[in-house]
């Protein structure tokens, strides 16, 4: 095993760390008797905790070990991605973020029952728990695999001991404890990164060294502005993608909202958004090199055509183990770093879903059943929030032992974000952004939406992604050293053929764009036709009093400001 004496203490005292601030929030404080502290961190929290929470929560795991295969299996066009997180910031920040604050809501659903129904409201809470059930299950995959390889426990066993540590951690701690352990869980990520790129760099002798391997290689692509939607990466699949994936996590999801809406005031949380941004692309970058000193490192002895791999997302632990092994704490810490990273992404998911379970499902199922609404002293209300975070982390321990068979684990979190997330985005742009959309017709585009976004995404047979050429024309220096692979790898050639369905050899990328389009297309003329014919009234969207205003509110605050001068213009001429 890689792992020694030194590795053992540094990762058990770093999971000590990230366990005694979570106990620590637990009995300080309100001691997480309410929902609003349990939740919501009482929204006091300051802007750096959420910052750093906010960019953990994105990627985590899945960027150390799916990023940096990403760069070593098909170069570095991935990059280009993070132009798009800081194109789509302001609008998160200026646009839907405001409309959430100033409703105080716990669910971000909530506002989808006051601008279209409550029907609206579980519909999208019900996908958003399918997205983020999925993705948990991946985020406990991605650290079974360093698990594997770097301590030589089985990914079966990594996924239960992972989940259920995450488990404890979600029910004892709360969203003040997750947002306090992220900042120290993002400083391991950094850590885990900077190790392997210190190491490599230190190995081949310069920057350079790399970057001309690299370059020999292939790998150095940066400049496809090709407009083929069947070309995997691009500056348009990559800009128009990732600014539609990064909307549907920031500017909608309930796991960021939440994030969002647990700082003091409104400015304070668009200041969040906007630093979670470099922190966010720091880490893209710094691991993206890490793939380029990792393809140094095995250009000409790549580990899974010599059999001592099951998968390439194992390349980063086994570099560790190959370059580093000689140093002890080192497998330690790397180790730390990715465990620590899912396990802030695992807690505060987990919270959000209990969140959204106690607000938009079990207090509507009782007001329908008693006829009167849920009201019960708010501990009560605390304790059920920590049974179902619980409960949600056994059943994404289940939903993880099936994720292996979505491909690399960053294109899975990719695909699952853009099939549940892209339909979501377009459900509150109809509501913020129009005012003709009702409840019936957002529905019908968001089944429609979904159902398409998820056959393009889902739908077999489709081509493999062509990658990049790989050697082994000398694994003299790897002789004798463990091999970690069960069977003989089979590698299908990647080359495109025109004989599979168009719709199926579409870029992964743009899954997020059409789930939005046609959820928002069919969604506006369906509710339009059913307006006209008076199937569907706009009568939601207006208070209950006698001048009959529109609850401007529930719009994003351009159109907010139009519908109240256009109300003061229609006063006056009365």
């Amino acid at each position: 095993m890689a792992f020694g004496l030194w590795d053992y203490i540094v990762f058990v005292i770093t999971l000590i760390i990230s366990l005694s601030i979570g106990i620590y929030a637990r009995f300080s404080g309100g001691r997480q008797k309410t929902n609003e502290e349990y939740l919501l961190a009482n929204r006091s929290m300051p802007i750096w905790p959420v910052a750093f929470s906010l960019m953990a929560s994105f990627m985590s795991a899945i960027t150390l070990i799916g990023v940096s295969n990403e760069n070593y299996q098909y170069g570095t066009q991935f990059v280009v991605i993070n132009l798009s997180y800081g194109l789509a910031t302001p609008l998160c920040a200026y646009l839907f973020l405001p409309v959430f604050y100033n409703m105080r809501v716990t669910s971000a659903y909530e506002y989808l029952e006051k601008r279209f129904g409550l029907l609206m409201r579980l519909v999208a809470s019900i996908s958003y728990s399918i997205q983020m059930i999925l993705y948990m299950g991946i985020v406990l995959f991605a650290p079974s695999l360093a698990l594997e390889t770097v301590t030589g426990i089985p990914k079966s066993i990594a996924i239960i001991l992972i989940g259920a540590v995450c488990a404890f951690y979600s029910v004892i701690g709360g969203l003040k404890a997750v947002l306090l352990t992220d900042v120290f869980q993002s400083l391991l990520m950094f850590a885990a990164v900077f190790t392997v790129i210190i190491s490599g760099v230190i190995y081949a002798g310069s920057f350079n060294e790399i970057f001309r391997v690299a370059n020999e290689g292939g790998r150095l692509e940066l400049w496809n502005f090709s407009p083929d939607p069947t070309v995997r990466h691009t500056w348009f699949t990559l800009i128009i993608g990732g600014m539609g994936t990064y909307m549907s996590l920031y500017a909608v999801s309930q796991a960021q909202v939440q994030r969002l809406l647990s700082v003091k005031t409104l400015k304070n949380a668009q200041l969040s958004l906007w630093w979670q941004w470099p922190i966010l692309s720091t880490l893209s970058l710094t691991t993206s090199f890490s793939g380029l000193v990792i393809y140094w490192y095995y250009h000409k002895c790549d580990p899974l055509l010599a059999n001592r791999i099951n998968l390439r997302d194992q390349n980063m632990p086994i570099y560790i183990i190959d370059a580093l092994k000689d140093f002890p704490g080192v497998a330690g810490l790397f180790v730390a770093g990715i465990f620590s990273a899912s396990l802030s992404t695992v807690s505060t998911a987990l919270n959000s879903l209990a969140a959204i379970t106690l607000e938009d499902y079990f207090k509507n199922a009782y007001l329908a059943i008693k006829k009167k609404p849920y009201v019960t002293a708010d501990g009560d209300s605390a304790f059920t929030s920590k049974i179902l975070s619980a409960l949600y982390g056994f059943i994404c321990i289940g939903v993880a032992f099936l994720v292996q068979n979505l491909g690399g684990v960053l294109q899975a979190s990719l695909t699952i974000f853009g099939v549940v997330g892209g339909p979501l985005l377009a459900i509150f742009t109809l509501g913020m952004c129009t005012k003709i959309a009702n409840q019936w017709g957002t529905i019908i585009g968001h089944v429609i939406g979904m159902g398409i976004a998820m056959w393009s995404q889902f739908g077999r047979p489709r081509p493999s992604p062509p990658t990049l050429e790989f050697s082994i024309e000398d694994c003299s220096k790897f002789d004798g050293m463990k091999t970690f692979a069960n069977v003989t790898n089979n590698f299908d050639s990647g080359v495109e053929e025109e004989t599979y369905f168009y719709l199926y050899r579409i870029s992964y990328m743009y899954g997020v764009i059409i789930g939005f389009l046609v959820t928002l297309i069919i969604g506006y003329f369906a509710s339009y036709l059913l307006y006209v014919l008076k199937l569907q009234t706009m009568e939601k969207i207006y208070v209950e009093n006698s001048i009959g205003e529109i609850n401007s509110d529930l719009f994003v605050p351009p159109l907010a400001k139009y519908i109240k001068k256009k109300f003061v213009e229609n006063q006056n001429k009365k």
